[in-house]
C-alpha cells in the first residue's frame, strides 16, 4: 500500500452559496450597465455596480463576479451598456474599458489583502484600479480609432473618454463605498 506523507494544499473551490452570490452579483452589474442617466454625455451606473460588488464581496469573489459579467456579454448575452452584447462590444473601441474593470479588481483584491478593508485602503484601491482601468480602456481606445480613422492625441482621446466621466465615477466610487459599509459582509467561506 502507497502512502504519501506530503498533503499537497487543495485549491480553495467556491461554495454553493459563493456562486450564488456572484450570479446575484454579475446580474447586479448588467442591470446597472443599462441604466444611463442622461446628462450631456450620458453615463451609466455600471461603475457603480462595479465598486459595490467588490466592496460587498471582496476581491475574489468581486472578480469572480465581474469575469462572468464578461464572459456573458462575450458570449452575446446583452449584458452590456446600451443591451449591447457579443465578443465585437468587448473586442470594439470602448472594449478596453470593459476588459479594465478586471484591473479595478485586482487592485483591491491586491490592497485589501494587504491592508486589510480600512476604507482608506478600499478607496486608495478603487482609486487607482479606476486610473489603470482609463489608461488601458484609453490606449486601446486610440489603437483601435488609429486602425479605422487615423491617429488621434492623447489630449484628444482623454477628452472624449476619460475627462467626462471623472467626476461621475469618483461620485459613484463614493457612494458604493457608503453603501457597501452599510451591507454586512459577505464572509468568505
Amino acid at each position: 500500500m502507497y502512502q504519501t506523507s506530503k498533503t499537497y494544499p487543495t485549491k480553495r473551490a467556491f461554495a454553493a452559496a459563493d456562486l450564488v452570490y456572484i450570479a446575484l452579483a454579475s446580474a447586479l452589474i448588467a442591470i446597472c450597465s443599462w441604466i444611463s442617466i442622461p446628462t450631456q454625455i450620458p453615463f451609466t451606473l455600471q461603475t457603480f455596480a462595479i465598486f459595490c460588488v467588490i466592496s460587498v464581496l471582496g476581491g475574489r469573489r468581486g472578480t469572480a463576479a465581474v469575469i462572468v459579467y464578461l464572459l456573458l456579454g462575450a458570449v452575446g448575452i446583452p449584458v452590456f451598456a446600451g443591451f449591447k452584447g457579443g465578443i465585437g462590444a468587448i473586442l470594439g473601441n470602448t472594449g478596453g474599458y470593459m476588459v479594465g474593470f478586471l484591473f479595478i479588481c485586482l487592485s483591491y483584491w491586491l490592497a485589501t489583502g494587504l491592508f486589510g478593508k480600512k476604507l482608506w485602503a478600499e478607496a486608495l484601491s478603487l482609486t487607482v484600479g479606476l486610473l489603470v482601468c482609463y489608461a488601458f480602456g484609453t490606449a486601446w481606445f486610440m489603437l483601435l480609432y488609429a486602425r479605422a480613422s487615423g491617429s488621434i492625441g492623447i489630449m484628444t482621446a482623454l477628452s472624449w473618454c476619460v475627462f467626462p466621466f471623472v467626476i461621475p465615477d469618483l461620485v459613484k466610487l463614493a457612494l458604493a463605498l457608503s453603501l457597501a459599509r452599510r451591507i454586512p459582509a459577505v464572509p468568505e467561506r
